[in-house]
């Protein structure tokens, strides 16, 4: 197999959500597969009855009336997501104009992006009627399977 191809597929293992990959091209066989890193056990330590037990460098629960709080609001509306990990790109090429704009009417099946994954441009396509409220990535920005990318009213 050859060496470009071994590091663009340990850079993909790498920036990707998967663990592990297998592939088979002819007698070759590859397995590249992350390391997980596995979190330090926490010790219990006794304490004077009046306190209770907290593991060692254990932070004290934070109220939920403030993580709540935090938590933004969802948006209003259907959310386009990416159906694979790539780079996003809002036209067909450099020059062109981009598929779709903020305030453009879409219907189901019309060309919103395209994701480029492993040298493979993929056409992606509304799934809903209605009017693209906002585009969630930039231009040749990389994507996560199953990330957000258009917002739908």
């Amino acid at each position: 197999m050859d060496l470009r191809k071994l590091k663009t597929l340990i850079d993909l293992v790498q920036n990707s959500g998967i663990s592990e990959l297998e592939i088979s091209e002819g007698e070759e066989k590859i397995r590249i597969a992350k390391q997980l890193t596995v979190a330090p056990s926490t010790t219990m330590v006794s304490m004077p009855m009046a306190q209770a037990a907290m593991p060692t460098g254990a932070v004290p629960p934070a109220p939920t009336i403030a993580a709540e709080a935090a938590e933004p609001a969802a948006p209003a509306g259907h959310l386009v997501k990416a159906p694979m990990v790539g780079t996003f790109y809002r036209s067909g090429s450099p020059g062109a104009s981009a598929f779709v704009e903020v305030g453009q009417a879409v219907k189901k099946g019309e060309t919103l992006c395209i994701i480029e994954a492993m040298k493979l441009m993929n056409e992606i396509e509304s799934d809903a009627d209605g009017v693209v409220k906002a585009i969630l990535v930039e231009n040749g920005q990389p994507v996560e399977f199953d990330q957000p990318m258009f917002l739908i009213g």
